[in-house]
């Protein structure tokens, strides 16, 4: 073979195998490419979900909170009504003891029809 033809199918070669790795790189780049994006609607619809769950959590803490609000407002009414209930006691015992009517020996009923 002449020399002028090796050199040509070298060159050939060298250049075929150039455009090979450039078209493996392009390639790769793409499918790099195409990953970040996915990876980027990803971290996105991961943020959506932190965010609905943040609130979501949000929302329980209020409804705890309401619910303590509650049951201690619950607990105070209950106090009161108790308050109340040895107080009305109280008054109807002082009453029969100032009542010259009322028999000493019977207590009171708190319980009156109405």
């Amino acid at each position: 073979m002449d020399t002028g033809v090796i050199v040509v199918i070298v060159v050939a070669a060298l250049v075929l195998l150039a455009v090979l790795a450039l078209v493996a790189r392009r390639g790769r780049e793409r499918r790099h490419e195409t990953r970040r994006v996915e990876a980027g609607e990803i971290r996105r619809d991961a943020e959506v979900h932190d965010a609905r769950a943040e609130g979501a959590r949000a929302e329980a803490d209020e409804s705890g909170a309401r619910a303590r609000r509650e049951e201690a407002g619950a607990r105070e009414q209950t106090v009161r009504a108790e308050e109340h209930g040895r107080e009305a006691e109280e008054r109807h015992r002082r009453a029969a003891e100032v009542d010259p009517d009322s028999d000493p020996e019977q207590p009171e009923s708190t319980h009156r029809d109405g």
